[in-house]
């Protein structure tokens, strides 16, 4: 059999997929390009993704294909309608990054509590040589303690983040979806949660009614001050519109690392929502623990021996 790994570089070298003895023809990709993926998956069984896209064009032209592994948790790359009527089996894994991603969030909304992006700064600038006092402190620091996180997505991830939150004294809300006509238990109305965040974070699908959820109309539902973390889908956020948020107060933060467009453009409004000095930016990497990764690729591999053995 023969399988290919088309974006093998999303991973470090030290990590390794090991596929099963029957893939034979085995090549590694560090990225493919899109006209690139058919000679690449040419006769092949097995492909293996993290964010290529095999779309319904490409497939039709792949009639060996078998199995797609997508190293991920979402699928939306992969159309997933054309391998269900052609009986290819698509696997990806789930609940490998909870604790990364909640770690991940708990950080940016620890560093922008304190400030730490223009602390920073000021280390950088030797600012402190030229305070009178023993401190400088150049910006307001606050404690999480006794504020309220709301959180959009009541997931793994959420959940994770929401274990952490409470271990330091916050509240946890968790917001109802916008367009839920009841209010179920453990959760409060979507509106009165958005009213209560002192930090809102975002951990829900990217789906047609979760788009741009984050816009002027909702950021308006916020508490004055709020920040905002994504560490979901950065197409759950409307960019321009929180960078206007910023710019009036609305939101006292954001902590952000996902993007619109990914990997995003020079031009694009995330690198000037990067310049606002309450706003942190990571490049899409709250997944990326060596840990994280780690239990990731192991999950696949346990998926490719299963896909092995039912075609036996």
């Amino acid at each position: 059999m023969k399988g290919a790994f088309l974006d093998r570089g999303t991973f470090p070298d030290e990590l390794v997929l090991q596929v099963p003895a029957a893939i034979t023809d085995w090549t590694e990709y560090p990225l493919t390009q899109p006209d690139q993926r058919l000679e690449r998956l040419t006769d092949c069984q097995l492909a293996v993704v993290n964010k290529v896209v095999l779309d319904a064009p490409l497939l039709a032209q792949l009639p060996k294909l078998e199995c797609i592994a997508v190293t991920a948790t979402g699928t939306n790359n992969v159309d997933l309608d054309y391998c269900r009527d052609t009986g290819i089996t698509v696997i990806n894994a789930v609940g490998y990054a909870a604790e990364a991603v909640g770690e991940h969030a708990l950080m940016l909304m620890l560093a922008l509590a304190r400030n730490l992006k223009e602390y920073l700064a000021d280390a950088d600038q030797r600012g402190w040589s030229d305070s009178p006092f023993f401190c400088n402190r150049v910006a307001p620091i606050h404690n999480l303690s006794g504020r309220t996180l709301t959180i959009i997505g009541r997931g793994a991830l959420g959940d994770a983040l929401a274990n952490r939150a409470q271990a330091l004294g916050m509240d946890i809300c968790y917001a109802e979806r916008a367009d839920a006509e009841t209010t179920r238990p453990g959760y409060t109305d979507f509106q009165t949660a958005l009213g209560r965040a002192d930090v809102l974070s975002l951990h829900c699908p990217l789906t047609p009614a979760t788009a741009e959820l984050m816009n002027t109309q909702t950021l308006a539902m916020v508490k004055p001050g709020c920040v905002l973390i994504n560490t979901g889908r950065g197409g759950l956020i409307n960019e321009s519109d929180v960078l206007d948020a910023l710019r009036t107060g609305q939101l006292g933060g954001a902590g952000l690392d996902v993007a619109a467009n990914e990997p995003p453009q020079p031009s694009d409004t995330i690198w000037r929502l990067a310049e606002h000095p309450r706003v942190i930016v990571t490049p899409h990497v709250g997944w990326a623990s060596a840990e994280a990764m780690s239990i990731l690729l192991r999950q696949i591999e346990t998926k490719l021996d299963s896909w092995i053995d039912g075609r036996r």
